[in-house]
């Protein structure tokens, strides 16, 4: 059923627009309320230059990977996350400064992989983004960067905005994967649209002879095209679910697998599980100018105080 949906969000056959045009009203109300919860937000500003990096769409649009490729060019950062799929609740401190503090199932894998990607700067999760911006004041930061901050409204910042190379689908829930109406994207203050702005190089590390793919990563179709012709069997489990070792060894054994393919979001639910682990590992390039604007926009914030 998931795998339905997935496909009905991203990529549509003919057997879904029935579906897609019963919801579609729903998806019109769900549109027009979060619409007039954007008008009537009165944004406050924390005193600290804010950087949303964010989408429209549900999963697969490289937020990850975009503000850890952000967050290591600016110095003094504190990430901020909602930290999905973490088995704790409440404010956490993932890691100060580079060092971390806490172990996945408390941060959640995301803002574990940032972490452990970002040695100059803190991590914090909170489902209370208020309370977290308060908190990286207090120690200090000098920038924060809001991990999937696009619908925050309350939060006065920099609104980036990540928009993928295709789009199949442009309806909000219940009948497609946008939280918002698509023409919302024009609040944003940068538009960057991917194979235009920005690309994914993704490298195999640690490749051996007959792989196979296991991943917890929202519409995990977006993998194939990166896949080597050795990868022997694919499972794909729900976004940021957590692993049994039995299961995976099981899984290997029934492929006659040398080794697990994984995404680096996903390795760090693996790590400590002894097995041999190759790695997708996902970098983004981002277009100079990109860079050039954002510390603009943080200057002169400065300035401006």
């Amino acid at each position: 059923m998931k795998h339905f949906f997935e496909i009905m969000f991203f990529s549509p056959k003919w057997y879904h627009y029935p579906l897609i045009l019963l919801l579609a009203p729903l998806s019109l109300l769900y549109g027009l309320g979060m619409f007039v919860r954007r008008a009537l937000a009165r944004p406050k500003d924390f005193d600290i230059p804010i950087v949303s990096v964010g989408n429209l769409m549900v999963g697969g649009s490289g937020k990850t990977p975009f503000v850890i490729a952000l967050a290591s060019r600016l110095e003094g950062v504190t990430v901020i996350s909602r930290g999905y799929g973490r088995l704790s609740t409440g404010l956490v401190e993932v890691s100060q400064e580079g060092k971390v503090l806490v172990g996945v199932e408390e941060s959640g894998d995301e803002a574990m992989l940032m972490a452990i990607s970002l040695p100059n700067s803190s991590v914090i999760v909170s489902e209370d983004r208020v309370k977290a911006i308060m908190l990286a004041k207090s120690k200090g930061s000098k920038v924060i960067i809001l991990d999937d901050g696009f619908n925050r409204v309350t939060v006065q910042k920099y609104e980036i905005l990540l928009e993928p190379a295709k789009i199949q689908n442009y309806l909000p829930f219940p009948a497609g994967a946008f939280r918002e109406f698509y023409f919302v994207k024009t609040y944003a203050d940068m538009l960057l649209k991917e194979e235009r702005d920005f690309d994914r190089k993704v490298e195999i590390v640690n490749p051996t002879e007959r792989m196979v793919l296991l991943t917890a990563i929202s519409n995990p179709q977006r993998l194939e095209k990166y896949l080597p012709d050795n990868v022997a069997a694919k499972m794909y489990l729900e976004d940021h679910a957590y692993f049994d070792k039995n299961i995976i060894l099981k899984y290997m054994n029934e492929h006659q697998a040398t080794s697990l393919l994984c995404t680096s979001k996903d390795k760090v639910k693996l790590e400590g599980m002894d097995i041999p682990l190759s790695e997708m590992k996902l970098e983004l390039t981002l277009n100079h100018d990109i860079i050039i604007k954002i510390k603009a926009y943080i200057k002169g914030y400065k300035r401006e105080r």
